[in-house]
């Protein structure tokens, strides 16, 4: 049997209805601006950046999106036993709601699923902040502290999301890096392959001598490395390439 790695960018999740941030028509190609919502040093500092920040994410596509059948196809390679690693540069969640388990995944910016206080590291599902946004527009950590009084810790919350400014989770790259090397494919699947350190995954498998498949709807500054590009509707082209994978 193949052993499979995936890295997945925002051209994946564009047929979930979450538009790309540096594409053509991306988010932040069109408002610049708006990257400050993920500015660490701004949320530490200002209140209503962190309230912007917060009512944005509510408020994204990201937060409600439904995974796609490129999602969904993703999933089916896990449970064939052929995907040993999907990194991905989305923070969408989609992955996990499409069936695929933390047992391939790597969230390389981190995910919006899940949160954390800032100063005591408790965990919070990010839909249970959203529920109580209206009312606690600036959430902070209620936790109990018995070594400070039995009161509210009171630290920040942020998502998990990684902000400019940031390091990317623990592990993650390296992870990533291993098993890349240890495939007996590489799929890139809906990125530009612009952001690091992300795209240097390319250059490590060709380097290790992993056939790289390059998928995307655009070319990318590492095509010239690919084994196959597909420059196909994502949606119909991927779920087309694991059936034929796992009939194979």
């Amino acid at each position: 049997m193949k052993n499979i790695a995936v890295l997945t960018g925002a051209g994946i999740s564009t047929s979930a209805g979450i538009p790309d941030f540096r594409g053509p028509d991306g988010v932040w190609t069109k408002h610049p601006e708006q990257q400050s919502v993920y500015d660490i040093d701004a949320f530490l500092s200002d209140r209503e950046a962190r309230e912007y920040s917060w009512r944005w994410q509510k408020e994204s596509p990201v937060w409600n999106a439904q995974p796609g059948e490129a999602h969904k196809a993703l999933a089916r390679l896990e449970q064939a036993g052929l995907l040993t690693l999907l990194a991905t540069q989305n923070f969408d969640a989609l992955h996990e709601k499409a069936g695929n388990t933390d047992k391939v995944i790597v969230n390389l910016h981190g995910t919006i699923g899940t949160s954390h206080c800032m100063k005591c590291h408790m965990k919070y599902s990010t839909a249970d902040i959203m529920t109580r946004l209206d009312d606690e527009p600036d959430p902070h950590c209620r936790r109990r502290l018995p070594y400070s009084g039995n009161m509210p810790c009171n630290g920040l919350i942020k998502t998990d999301v990684v902000y400019f400014g940031e390091m990317l989770p623990d592990g993650a790259m390296e992870t990533s890096m291993q098993r890349v090397c240890q495939a007996d494919e590489f799929w890139v699947i809906g990125s530009t392959l612009e952001v690091f350190p992300a795209a240097s995954l390319v250059p490590v498998a060709a380097q290790a001598g992993v056939p790289i498949t390059i998928m995307n709807m655009g070319r990318t500054q590492y095509d010239r490395l690919a084994a196959r590009l597909i420059h196909e509707d994502i949606a119909v082209a991927l779920p087309r390439l694991v059936d034929e994978t796992i009939a194979e």
